[in-house]
């Protein structure tokens, strides 16, 4: 694979929207230290749900006196770090509790291209915290319930002789654009909105190098078979747990592609035709978007970014990394 240049630019949901100082959650006393801040954000959670208000959609914080805050299990607490510069707990939430006066519990995935970037950043991260946790209450080695510890960050078996540690999970995902040259490789599945073509996706198996999986992942989806893979850039996608590293390849002009269980349709597409608008594009805020804009500007008349905003709607209907 040849040596990448890394981009300059962060991802939706990616870059430095919060200082995580993790040396911070080997502090005994780190719950105490956060009421103690008048600063501190305090950030609910119901399930993986957030209060949001405003007719402009954002976050809404509580403060340490909050009633939520106060009823919560101290186990809930989960320090995330500094956010603009102030302290940021997670308090995880019964889903009983209210949201705060002007505020509604709304789940991040729909919301996600609607707010401020750092905050999407932040529920993102918030939310795969809270994913996490709550599939690990118990031992994979011996059963027994787990406690959250360091701050949240790891869940520890509570029976002394196994006290086996569990640390976050991800699972990582590669998306890669193809392209002969002057066209892309794009496919379609038969549940996304009518027209909607991105980049070809999967899952790293076990035993696999992300080379291993562009390749079987290409051939699998398209039978098309791939050289010169490049790395791209990533993007966290919390749903549920997915870290999306994205490539680009090359294909010889003569590939023939054909469709699969995966996709129920994948073709060539010129810039000319993405230009026009005959298909609908992945959303802006997605990596899949930002691969085939990469393709594009490198011999476009105009960067794609001018051609969106100048055509609206046709290119950004639904959500997802793809």
């Amino acid at each position: 694979m040849p040596t990448a240049t890394l981009t300059t630019s962060h991802n939706f949901l990616a870059g430095p929207y919060i200082d995580r100082r993790s040396e911070s959650r080997e502090e005994a006393d780190w719950r105490a230290a956060a009421v103690s801040d008048p600063g501190t954000l305090f950030l609910l959670a119901r399930g993986t749900a957030h209060p949001i208000g405003g007719e402009h959609p954002s976050v809404t914080f509580v403060r340490a006196d909050d009633p939520a805050v106060r009823s919560a299990a101290l186990e809930s607490w989960v320090l995330l770090g500094w956010y603009r510069e102030a302290r940021c707990v997670l308090v995880q939430l019964g889903e009983d509790v209210p949201p705060p006066p002007g505020a509604r519990f709304e789940e991040l995935r729909p919301l996600a291209a609607l707010l401020d970037g750092e905050q999407a950043g932040l529920l993102a991260y918030a939310r795969a915290l809270t994913y996490w946790q709550r599939r690990h209450r118990h031992c994979g080695v011996c059963g027994a319930p787990c406690e959250p510890q360091r701050a949240g960050h790891v869940m520890r078996c509570t029976d002394p002789t196994c006290a086996t540690e569990s640390f976050p999970r991800i699972d990582p995902a590669v998306i890669v654009l193809v392209s002969d040259g002057e066209r892309a490789l794009l496919g379609r599945q038969a549940s996304w909105p009518a027209g909607r073509y991105s980049t070809v996706a999967g899952f790293v198996e076990p035993g696999e190098s992300l080379e291993d999986t562009i390749a079987r992942e290409v051939l699998e989806e398209t039978g098309v078979v791939i050289h010169d893979t490049c790395y791209h850039s990533s993007q966290p996608w919390p749903f549920p747990s997915s870290l999306m590293l994205g490539f680009t390849a090359s294909a010889a002009p003569d590939a023939r592609p054909r469709p699969s269980e995966e996709l129920e349709d994948v073709r060539w597409f010129s810039r000319a035709a993405i230009a026009a608008g005959e298909i609908l594009l992945p959303p802006p805020t997605s990596i899949s978007h930002r691969l085939i804009a990469h393709w594009f500007d490198a011999h476009g008349s105009e960067p794609l970014a001018a051609i969106t905003a100048r055509s609206g709607p046709w290119y950004a209907r639904g959500g997802g990394p793809r």
